[in-house]
């Protein structure tokens, strides 16, 4: 006759118990279904999803940039659609459908399209209409430009008068117009002009998309974690890059003068772990995109990213 002995009880519920022997254990005498402290254990959440910029993985085709990613672990593509990017604009009705199969080939998703679109025009039309036949449900729209000293609030009017014509275009096609927070010469460049351009406009019908590393330029002491506040209703993509600050060369008075170099997450000035933590309390349960920025060879930038990458899911696993 064979006897099986199970655990006592109290060594069950010893807290120095290794997890995995004490599931082996469960299983053996099945107290899986019996024992509180294993039947009340809830799943774990699964990690936000992850897509990754295309503009510096422009040397390869499409379909290879999705077989690189699909190895790396991804969820998806933010797609450069754009002058310049992956596909032209004019080339987008025929184009965008052979870049939605590749990544479906490879199971993934286009899950963003980065434009240069500023205005209610011919080519927003197309784009905004082929997304909606794909299932693309947002896109980055281009920049505004802050022009000449002194121009800039009449700027204001005329990016906030365009988005509002961009608003009503997209809601035909039932896309999202997402708004980069940039910093540098462009409208906008923090997080308080952004969040006065879109105040007023319905928040299902415009996003915010947030940066770490322009938010930290602009606001690095604390105020990129205001400016997630302010935005949460409209929040609707997160791109997650990092930089470092390098001396650069005197100014004719003798002022030294500074410049930011990309780096890799876990190296970088933005607190990547607490920017994405403040925007998870915020209520965002959206992806982010890796906003791969390295100037490299294309070897050495998929590496990098993939490096990102683990470095982005031990950060999720502590949300």
């Amino acid at each position: 006759m064979r006897v099986t002995i199970s655990p006592p009880l109290a060594t069950l519920t010893d807290p120095v118990l290794p997890r995995r022997a004490l599931l082996r254990w469960a299983t053996a005498g099945g107290l899986a279904s019996s024992c509180p402290l294993l039947a009340n254990r809830p799943a774990p959440a699964p990690r936000p999803k992850v897509c990754v910029y295309t503009e510096h993985f422009q040397s390869l085709p499409i379909p290879q940039v999705c077989k690189l990613f699909q190895k790396m672990g991804v969820d998806g593509l933010d797609l450069t659609v754009r002058p310049g990017g992956h596909i032209e604009p004019r080339d987008v009705k025929t184009k965008l459908p052979q870049a939605v199969q590749a990544a479906s080939d490879h199971g993934l998703q286009i899950m963003n399209l980065t434009t240069s679109i500023t205005a209610a025009d011919r080519v927003a039309q197309e784009t905004l209409a082929t997304c909606q036949n794909l299932g693309i449900d947002r896109i980055k729209l281009g920049y505004f430009q802050a022009g000449n000293f002194g121009e800039l609030s009449e700027r204001l009017v005329q990016a906030k008068r365009r988005l509002e014509t961009l608003v009503a275009l997209a809601a035909k096609y039932d896309v999202l117009p997402c708004v980069h927070l940039h910093s540098g010469s462009t409208i906008p460049s923090n997080g308080l002009m952004l969040f006065n351009l879109i105040r007023h406009l319905p928040k299902t019908r415009i996003g915010a998309f947030l940066d770490s590393y322009h938010m930290a330029i602009t606001g690095g002491a604390g105020g990129w974690r205001q400016v997630i506040d302010l935005l949460r209703p409209w929040t609707a993509m997160v791109a997650l890059k990092n930089f470092q600050w390098h001396q650069d060369d005197r100014d004719d008075l003798g002022q030294q003068r500074w410049r930011t170099n990309y780096c890799p997450l876990a190296d970088g000035v933005a607190p990547i772990g607490d920017f994405v933590r403040t925007v998870h309390q915020g209520g965002y349960r959206g992806f982010y995109t890796l906003h791969t920025e390295y100037r490299q060879p294309t070897d050495k930038c998929l590496q990098l990213t993939a490096n990102d990458f683990t470095f982005l899911k031990k950060v999720f696993a502590q949300l």
